[in-house]
């Protein structure tokens, strides 16, 4: 078979898509609370929201996150911090910084209507623009995420690697866009491969583009080589000072920005968490029972040990100890156990740590 037999029938075979798809989406959609309406803002917030996040965990967060900041503007004018709680618990916290970054540029210059215009705002590449673009204004601008190209590279049975099949695909499936209901047609594809089409043991039966499908089975797409996490080894210290402790932003790394409790970049005793503390100046102190926790990250891995620290002195007071890299002691700041919890933006890296510091 020539190459260009080969193109023509991709085409056919793409264009007869939004025939088998837009039926089968109406009957079978899941209800979720971005689909309510096609406003800009929501539409939005939840493409942000659900890229690295499954859906039933970014649901939630959404619902509450709109109606802590319902519009453009009130999101442009939320402190960091509040941001940064009402974010709490999804993850990929640049997510956030971009998307107010993008929200003051949008709140002063009103929203793009074009993916071309979109992919100008932080935060906002090929696909998501795409999809904003479809789905809220109805322009006809691919978007291949990791579910379409899942889809297409079955439905075609092309093996090539996922990096290459994405700017294939975008360009292929331009053409096969309806010129009504693109939104729609989108979210489609999107559906397939989250709820038929999935990663392993597709529902190949039940799938509208059965009778099209090349592979129908989970054969493609051939998985990547994923590189192996880097491991690193902490230990926290939790500071405690009668009901109250001790925090510190984390100055950089891949929690930038966020707070976190004292880290020492190494595993240690209780004996060496003592003998560290003497060192850097703590007269008067108790050291917990030590508990450990393991952290995954997508590219990295913290087998972390806690301690609670119980002592009246000031934690800020303390001094470097040589030979130890640790999180500096005069940027901590002490915060009731209650409002931590509450107010304070805390990773889940951290957050384990919470149950340790009640009484």
């Amino acid at each position: 078979m020539n190459e260009t037999l080969r193109d023509a029938e991709r085409a056919e075979t793409l264009a007869q898509l939004p025939a088998l798809l837009l039926p089968w989406y109406d009957k079978n959609k899941r209800d979720l609370p971005w689909r309510l309406n096609t406003d800009p803002y929501r539409v939005w917030v939840s493409e942000i929201m659900l890229q690295q996040t499954r859906v039933e965990a970014a649901r939630e967060h959404y619902i509450r996150f709109l109606q802590a900041l319902p519009t453009v503007e009130a999101l442009a004018a939320c402190p960091e911090d509040r941001l940064m709680k009402l974010w709490e618990g999804l993850g990929y916290y640049s997510r956030a910084r971009n998307l107010q970054r993008a929200a003051k540029i949008v709140a002063a210059e009103g929203f793009p209507r074009t993916a071309k215009e979109w992919k100008k705002l932080p935060g906002i590449g090929d696909y998501t623009a795409g999809a904003i673009a479809s789905i809220a204004f109805g322009e006809r601008a691919p978007a291949v995420d990791g579910n379409v190209i899942r889809v297409l590279s079955r439905l075609l049975g092309d093996d090539r690697p996922p990096e290459v099949l994405k700017g294939d695909f975008f360009r292929e499936l331009e053409p096969a866009l309806p010129h009504e209901r693109c939104g729609d047609f989108t979210q489609s594809l999107m559906e397939l491969g989250a709820t038929v089409c999935t990663p392993t043991s597709p529902l190949c039966l039940t799938c509208p583009l059965f009778v099209l499908c090349r592979t129908r089975s989970d054969a493609l797409p051939l998985p990547r080589k994923k590189p192996e996490r880097r491991q690193s080894e902490k230990t926290l210290l939790l500071f405690r000072r009668g009901e109250e402790a001790a925090l510190c932003r984390r100055a950089d790394g891949v929690l930038r920005g966020l707070y976190g409790f004292f880290a020492i970049e190494e595993r240690m005793t209780a004996a060496q968490v003592r003998d560290f503390l003497q060192r850097a100046g703590m007269k008067n102190f108790f050291v917990g029972k030590p508990k450990a926790h393991r952290h995954v990250f997508s590219h990295l891995e913290w087998e972390m040990t806690a301690y609670t620290v119980d002592s009246e002195e000031d934690a800020r007071a303390l001094h470097a100890v040589a030979g130890k890299e640790h999180s500096p002691f005069a940027e901590l700041a002490y915060f009731p156990v209650a409002a931590i919890e509450r107010e304070i933006s805390l990773p889940s890296a951290f957050r384990w740590c919470l149950p340790l510091l009640c009484r």
